[in-house]
């Protein structure tokens, strides 16, 4: 593996987090919004995440890597989820948007946990970009050994 491959770890784990980020802002977004029908109400939605196997970078060295640690050498966004928690009924017979029964639907989005999403990426985000500026710290100092 080689010092190089750092950057590609990182960005993509960099990625994943800002889709991540993108996701919970949208939940976070969507918490208040009122439906008329359990159809129409907004779902909650959760990014799923996957190794990046070496095979698939076409790397040899990263392969021998991989192969010996079972290790990936990245994140990928494998796609969105919506969540299948329930989603909250009120009544409320004066809403312009209540059903016939007077019931208006609310998403099953968690705020406290969408807290938690963003706390936990943004702080992801920033131990990657702190990664990346150790490798090119690194890589500047082999470099100036030269001189």
């Amino acid at each position: 593996m080689s010092l190089m491959s750092i950057f590609d770890i990182s960005g993509s784990a960099m990625s994943a987090q800002s889709v991540r980020l993108n996701t919970t802002a949208s939940n976070m977004a969507n918490a208040n919004s009122a439906a008329g029908s359990p159809d129409q109400v907004y779902r909650a939605r959760h990014p799923v995440f996957a190794s990046i196997a070496a095979e698939l970078l076409g790397d040899a060295d990263a392969n021998a890597f991989a192969g010996e640690q079972g290790m990936g050498l990245g994140v990928q966004v494998m796609g969105i989820l919506e969540s299948e928690a329930p989603h909250q009924e009120r009544y409320e017979p004066e809403h312009p948007l209540a059903d016939e029964n007077g019931y208006v639907y609310y998403p099953n989005v968690n705020i406290v946990e969408e807290m938690a999403n963003m706390i936990s990426s943004s702080r992801a985000f920033q131990t990657n970009v702190d990664v990346m500026n150790a490798a090119k710290t690194m890589m500047q100092r082999v470099l100036s050994m030269g001189q």
